[in-house]
């Protein structure tokens, strides 16, 4: 075997079908118990408990204690933009899911996946981003264009400290109820942050939900058109 790292292990986590929908779990909330994330892998509590021992020691996890609480999260960024990688590539051989997506209809307009937006709006940003000329395709990748970075300095994102971090700028992550794309990466998380400082969403307590201020959504709409 050659020298160099071995992502057969990583692969072989991943691949398991406990295990991931154990990670996509995580990927689109808040960090979950033991217990929630059996129910999501659909088994027992022991045999979750099993994987999520693997998943920590292999550091695609972390375990975080509140008291008596235990509860888990994806270890960083990096284990985001791994998974996220692999949901367009997932689409294109036809490996989708028969559930479309949540029932419940403010998780379908706007949630957190991880740390930026998701859902209907979501979506509908990241399009008009694209069509404005501020995002482009080069590839199969996702870049900011020339036009976006002053779009998006004027809009208050700080171009210059997004673009010092190690991950990437940004992404497109497959939106798991629109089936279409919406904004990941560090731009991403940092037009979220936006709408949150400023008052216009909110996330539901213990739920991925975001739900709106009054007059919220239309201040979004009228900040990511101008």
């Amino acid at each position: 075997m050659r020298d160099g790292p071995d992502i057969s292990i990583i692969a072989s986590l991943i691949g398991n079908p406990a295990s991931a929908n154990m990670l996509m779990a995580l990927i689109s909330g808040p960090a979950l118990t033991a217990t929630e994330l059996a129910n999501e892998a659909g088994v027992t509590l022991a045999t979750a408990s099993g994987y999520l021992a693997r998943l920590e020691k292999s550091a695609l996890i972390a375990l975080e204690r509140q008291g008596r609480h235990h509860y888990y999260r994806l270890a960083g960024p990096d284990v985001v933009a791994a998974l996220e990688a692999l949901l367009p590539l997932a689409a294109r051989a036809g490996h989708l899911r028969a559930r479309t997506g949540p029932r419940d209809p403010e998780l379908r307009q706007a949630r957190s996946c991880y740390d930026h937006l998701a859902g209907g709006l979501a979506v509908r940003m990241y399009r008009a981003f694209l069509e404005r000329g501020l995002l482009a395709h080069k590839g199969r990748e996702i870049e900011v264009t020339e036009a976006g970075r002053r779009s998006f300095a004027r809009k208050g994102i700080d171009m210059k400290e997004l673009q010092r971090e190690r991950r990437p700028l940004c992404r497109s992550c497959l939106d798991w109820s629109e089936r279409q794309h919406h904004l990941s990466g560090a731009l991403g998380a940092a037009i979220f942050r936006h709408i949150l400082e400023r008052g216009w969403a909110s996330r539901r307590v213990g739920s991925r939900i975001v739900r709106f201020a009054p007059g919220g959504e239309q201040k979004i709409a009228a900040w990511y058109r101008r």
